[in-house]
This record gives structure tokens, sequence and C-alpha cells, in this order.
């Protein structure tokens, strides 16, 4: 009788394997340097490392399962790449870079699916929540706010993106104890930039967040100042 032979290992990629490349790491790096050279703010390790944080907080909190929470942090960490290839249709772009790199590293079909629609869907300009790894990654994005994403030190010369994210002198993702509220809490210095000068360029942001939440079955909630405008 022919002996039975083991089950091949499913081997399920991660986090840390996707931080860790060398290919992954010069992408980011690439992209932000032509971001840099059009003015944008900060999309390098910074951002990309707290959106993966807070996508992996929003899905772990809500206790989906612990490999969906990776994918999540994958997709957060690859999400800006496409920067490099041109900021037009960069989410796209990036989607396609992020599915060459994932079959390389042996991820598996349906991983790739998850991470590569994610990440095709995080730019508010054709952004939808089509799964709960793409809900937290469009949260993890818009809602990354700070000072230290100002590339521009003179204060004279900032335009209304630097102004926002300047005058941001405290931001927070928070879930409520119940599971339905997600609140994004602003702590905003109004001698840089006004309330309306963030809405005038996060408005379409959090409309956006509003979506994602609701795909996750919360409510989101703005706060600046302590108080709720949203």
């Amino acid at each position: 009788m022919e002996a039975t032979r083991p089950q091949e290992e499913i081997k399920m990629i991660t986090f840390a394997s996707v931080r860790g490349n060398p290919a992954v790491a010069e992408y980011i790096a690439r992209a932000d340097e032509s971001l840099a050279a059009l003015g944008y703010t900060e999309h390098s390790f910074a951002h990309v490392t707290r959106v993966a944080e807070t996508a992996r907080y929003i899905l772990s909190t809500l206790g989906y399962p612990e490999h969906d929470v990776e994918l999540a942090q994958i997709a957060g960490y690859l999400h800006d790449i496409g920067n490099l290839v041109n900021r037009i249709d960069h989410a796209q772009s990036g989607a396609v870079m992020a599915f060459r790199l994932l079959d390389n590293m042996g991820a598996s079909p349906d991983e790739i699916a998850t991470i590569v629609s994610a990440i095709g869907n995080h730019d508010e300009s054709t952004a939808v929540p089509v799964n709960p790894v793409a809900a937290a990654l469009i949260l993890g994005d818009k809602t990354d706010v700070r000072r230290t994403r100002v590339r521009n030190q003179d204060t004279t010369k900032f335009d209304i993106h630097d102004r926002v994210n300047y005058s941001a002198r405290e931001s927070l993702v928070k879930i409520n104890q119940e599971h339905t509220l997600l609140k994004l809490k602003l702590t905003v210095e109004t001698q840089y930039s006004s309330v309306m000068d963030y809405f005038e360029i996060f408005l379409d942001r959090m409309i956006l967040c509003r979506k994602a939440a609701e795909k996750l079955n919360l409510q989101f909630k703005l706060i600046i100042n302590e108080q709720q405008l949203m």
C-alpha cells in the first residue's frame, strides 16, 4: 500500500517579509523622492508605516482573523509605491507593481487579490472600500495628518496642504469600546490653519473615510479641537 504523502505546507505572506524586502524599500524611497520633487508632503517610510499600523489596529480591534490583519498591514505598507511611476493613477500603478512583488515572494492568489484590490482602490478619485482590507487601508491613509509630513520648514511659503498638516499637533484614530464608532480626533493649532482649510482639501477624504467605516459596520466621526464636525 502506497504511503500517504504529507500535505505540502501552505506558506503565507507576512508583513515582516514584505517590510524586509530590499526591492520594496527601494521603491518606497524612490517614490517619495518623486513626490518630493513635485512638492508633495512626506510619503516615505514614516507614512506607510503609520498607515500599516492604523490598518492593523482597526482590523485587530474589530476581531478580524490575524491573517486578514497581516494583509491589511502589507497593503498599507505598499500602497504608495505607484508614485514611482507617476502621481496620476498611482493607486492603479501601485497595484500592478505590488502584484509582481508579491507573486515573486510566493504569495497565494487569494492574498495577492486582496492586497492588490485594496491598493488599487485607496485613492479618493477612484476609491471604493471593496473589502475590509481596503476599508482599513483607506482609513489608515486618509487619517494620517501630522506636522512631520511637511517638508518645507519656511512657514511663510506654506501652501494649504503644508498649513493643514503643520497645524495638526495631535492626530488619533480610536474605535469605541462597543465597536460602533471610529473617531478621528485632531488637535489643530489655528494660527497655522483654520478648520475651514482642513475641510477645503480633506472633505472628499473624510467622506471616503465614512464609506470605509460603514464597510466595517462603523460610524465615522471627525472631531477637531473637541468639536464634532462629522
